[in-house]
């Protein structure tokens, strides 16, 4: 399984960035992603998890700014945000596990396969 992120860059708060994953060697039918982020000193926590059928589920401090899609064929994962914080200033990655559901913001300890990372700055 190979991940590999995109979209990253510097914003001012109140802005919009989209990022996007793309997945590759992986199936489609098994897998699960998610978008997590990173800031220095933090732990890796969840952003925004979509299952097959398209539901979703997201973090509180995220919920009605950031957006998961993913192409009909799970071969791209995207992330839309907007109205962006001087707190959502980190690395953000994607990441993969093989659950059953996945609607859901797993522990980070959970997913098996990892992007690289894309960083995102906003400043104020």
């Amino acid at each position: 399984v190979r991940l590999v992120e995109s979209g990253g860059g510097s914003v001012q708060s109140g802005g919009s960035l989209t990022l996007s994953c793309i997945a590759s060697g992986y199936s489609y039918s098994r897998y699960c992603v998610a978008w997590f982020r990173q800031s220095p000193g933090k732990e890796r926590e969840g952003v925004a998890a979509i299952a097959r059928d398209g539901s979703t589920a997201y973090a509180d401090s995220v919920k009605g700014r950031f957006t998961i899609s993913q192409d009909f064929a799970g071969s791209t994962l995207y992330l839309q945000m907007s109205s962006l914080k001087p707190d959502g200033t980190a690395k953000y990655y994607c990441a993969a596990v093989v659950k059953s559901r996945c609607a859901y913001l797993y522990p980070h300890v959970t997913y098996n396969y990892w992007g690289q990372g894309t960083q995102v700055t906003v400043s104020s």
